[in-house]
């Protein structure tokens, strides 16, 4: 490594790709620049790029004020991997338990956690092996450019796809909440109520300032805030299953029915409040139906995060492997909880009526509930609020494939979040449609970036030497390749089947 190159890294300023990633990118750059000049085997230079990167490498280096590692806590770690982890997907995980009953559910659900704690163990493995903490510049190490290509490609079409789904639910979704909020049954094109308009203003008035932050540990506290609007939706469900009585009826019906003497049972410990033989308000342990399969890429893709991981692994205070990984425990774990009580709790409610979005299953009971209103309303603020978390890894994959070796410049920066918004605004005001086309994306890149890329870049990178091939950890990694690969087939195949039925069983919200 150049001695200039060295000398710009302690002050912050060596790095283009670090300001939303932060640290991050300084190791991303100054690999790739590094790799411009040597071949990856030097020795040398692979000590010189660990002592950037490597937790106390270097203990004579006393962080700066500009340096952009070791400025965010352990608490707002958690919660920013929270927030990337927690999607619109809750909204349909009690249709999934519908599908599959309670038991396979948990199972399920128990299975993708664990799975997904090897991924990021995998990931944080290979990165403390070469001392690089980005996704495209393990690629780099494992399989040159090539390598660096499909990591960068993968991260920001299938960020693209999340944030354009995120819109999509601002667009259509915010202006039913003004609407019953205000109680207007009739509009008459009232701009208020105009989704397009509402989509422009959240992302100029909400997204872009958010999105221009230099670091991504900045956002623990909109994070922190958007995961207690998440919070809030989980009480509100909770509660609705101790009020709603099934079989419930559609709002048109609800006086006609109250009326009725419905012989209504409560049971003392709230698990069921039902009339006496109705089969349809008695909960499935198992319940293998033709939509179970549907459920398995619906809950492989529960806790994709892995784009954020490095990034928030760069900005940790004091960053270990150790340290990094009981972040992720943690936020899974957190939201592994949050999953199982919302679909636990929207299934018991509705039993098989519940619908793929479970908050339209309670507007049909009563659609001016002020609860689910604020709800509604709060699960708009926790997705609008997820944008800039899952925006930051796109700009630092572009800038890390088309300005790996520029510094830090607040013009490319800007300039890069506000065409990646536009683009996004663009995508969904005149295309909608093309959510279905990045359902398809969102199929290939999310198998990749959570099963398949950290299983071959761990195998790649980890040197035979310390495990041989055959050894039992990279035949480990080899099976959770070759899982990935099914998943995706399995994605893929429910889309096209989707399409060609007419459906969307098969589609799901992250």
């Amino acid at each position: 490594m150049e001695p200039d190159e060295m000398n710009t890294i302690p002050n912050g300023k060596g790095h283009e790709a670090g300001e939303e990633t932060t640290a991050i990118a300084i190791k991303s750059q100054s690999d790739d620049a590094a790799h411009t000049d040597r071949t990856p085997g030097n020795a040398e230079a692979n000590q010189a790029e660990s002592s950037e990167f490597m937790p106390n490498a270097d203990d004579k280096k006393t962080p700066r004020f500009t340096d952009f590692e070791g400025k965010t806590s352990f608490g707002m770690s958690v919660f920013n991997l929270g927030n990337a982890i927690m999607g619109s997907g809750i909204l349909g995980l009690a249709y999934a338990m519908a599908n599959t009953g309670i038991v396979l559910f948990i199972i399920l659900l128990t299975a993708v956690a664990g799975l997904s704690l090897y991924s990021i163990h995998l990931l944080l493995k290979s990165s403390g092996v070469v001392g690089i903490r980005a996704y495209e510049q393990l690629g780099f190490r494992a399989f040159g450019t090539p390598g660096k290509m499909a990591a960068g490609i993968a991260i920001t079409l299938q960020n693209i796809g999340a944030m354009s789904s995120y819109l999509y639910i601002v667009k259509y979704e915010f202006p039913l909440v003004i609407q019953a909020f205000l109680k207007v049954d009739n509009p008459s094109g009232e701009w208020y109520l105009n989704g397009n308009y509402l989509v422009v203003i959240v992302s100029c008035s909400v997204i872009l300032p958010l999105a221009l932050m230099k670091q991504l540990g900045y956002l623990g506290y909109t994070s922190g805030f958007s995961l207690s609007c998440m919070v809030f939706f989980l009480i509100a469900v909770i509660y609705k299953k101790f009020q709603v009585k099934c079989p419930f009826d559609d709002y048109a019906h609800n006086r006609t029915v109250l009326g009725f003497n419905t012989s209504v049972e409560a049971d003392p410990g709230g698990v069921k409040i039902t009339p006496e033989g109705d089969p349809a308000c008695t909960p499935h342990l198992f319940n293998l139906n033709s939509q179970a399969a549907y459920t398995v890429p619906i809950l492989a893709f529960a806790f994709v995060c892995h784009p954020e991981v490095l990034p928030i692994y760069t900005e940790l205070r004091n960053p270990t492997k150790t340290k990094m990984q009981h972040i992720s425990n943690i936020s899974i774990g957190v939201m592994y909880i949050m999953y199982l009580l919302a679909a636990l709790f929207g299934y018991l409610t509705f039993i098989d009526k519940v619908e793929a979005e479970l908050l339209h299953t309670y507007s049909r009971i009563d659609p001016y509930d002020t609860l689910i209103l604020c709800v509604r309303l709060a699960v708009l603020t926790a997705v609008t609020l997820t944008v800039p978390i899952v925006l930051f890894p796109v700009r630092r994959a572009i800038q890390q494939l088309f300005f790996p070796n520029k510094t830090f410049w607040w013009p490319r920066h800007i300039a890069i979040a506000v065409t990646l918004l536009t683009l996004i605004n663009l995508l969904v005001i005149f295309a909608p449609n093309i959510l279905g086309i990045f359902g398809v994306i969102g199929a290939t890149s999310a198998p990749c970036l959570i099963f398949i890329f950290p299983a071959v870049f761990y195998i790649r990178i980890v040197p035979e030497e310390e495990e041989p091939m055959r050894s039992a950890p990279k035949i480990l990694a080899a099976c959770f390749a070759f899982l990935g690969v099914l998943f995706m087939v399995m994605s893929i195949s429910f889309i096209i089947i989707d399409w060609t039925s007419g459906t969307s069983k098969g589609s799901s919200g992250h």
